[in-house]
């Protein structure tokens, strides 16, 4: 069975979901306390998810405390989990996390276009495979909650992105301002993603905001994403 370890940090408040929506796909789990949490939790693992909330409440930079506190704990071990095939998983915060911690391709996640916190749905899109995106349809929705969900990086560097299969998923609706719509980025190996969507509030048809969806299926969507890095793990 594959093994998922879920770093909690002051602030992470979506660990419980995150852990639900693991367990249900398949993996093994253990939520384990940044400051509890040592390189052999790590190398336990198959799949290092950072969940979302507000790391550290977000009072400096998003994901920046918690990157700090993640090197000071962990040493180089997420890098080292990284280059030996783990798998990576960073929800909302957790993406801010990943982009500190430079897993992922350099970018920055700073306050909404709006300048507030929003909690909407999102109609999404896939752009380039991923691992954790083969079971889900070309199109599909997700909750978001965020403040701070708009993806910006170096001029140029998006469609860059984007040209080399960087660019896991775009918003079908660009409210929070990011570049090039896009809402999920991933490394070029694949095995590394970040999204600011929660796939884990969308586990099964009854958390859909219409009491008649069904998507022709017995699952929510983002149960699909959970499914899609178990098998590909599996």
């Amino acid at each position: 069975m594959a093994h998922a370890l879920l770093l909690k940090y002051p602030g992470t408040n979506c660990d419980v979901e995150t852990e639900r929506a693991l367990r249900t796909a398949g993996f093994s789990t253990q939520v384990q306390p940044i400051a509890t949490a040592r390189p052999e939790h790590v190398s336990k693992a198959q799949l290092v998810v950072f969940a979302g909330g507000f790391s550290y409440g977000d009072y400096v930079m998003s994901g920046r405390l918690a990157q700090l506190e993640t090197e000071r704990f962990l040493g180089d071990a997420i890098h080292k989990h990284h280059q030996n095939g783990g798998f990576l998983l960073g929800i909302c915060n957790g993406f801010q996390i990943l982009t500190k911690l430079g897993i992922l391709p350099k970018a920055s996640l700073i306050w909404n276009k709006s300048e507030r916190f929003e909690c909407m749905w999102d109609k999404l899109v896939k752009v380039s495979p991923s691992p954790y995106t083969t079971y889900l349809p070309a199109e599909f929705e997700l909750p978001s909650a965020h403040a701070e969900g708009r993806l910006v990086m170096e001029p140029g560097d998006a469609q860059k992105y984007m040209d080399s299969g960087l660019v896991s998923l775009q918003y079908g609706d660009n409210h929070n301002g990011s570049e090039l719509r896009i809402a999920g980025l991933q490394d070029a190996t694949g095995r590394a993603m970040g999204l600011m969507p929660h796939p884990e509030r969308f586990l099964k048809p009854q958390h859909h905001y219409d009491p008649d969806w069904s998507g022709d299926s017995d699952w929510g969507w983002g149960y699909y994403l959970f499914k899609s890095a178990f098998e590909a793990l599996k």
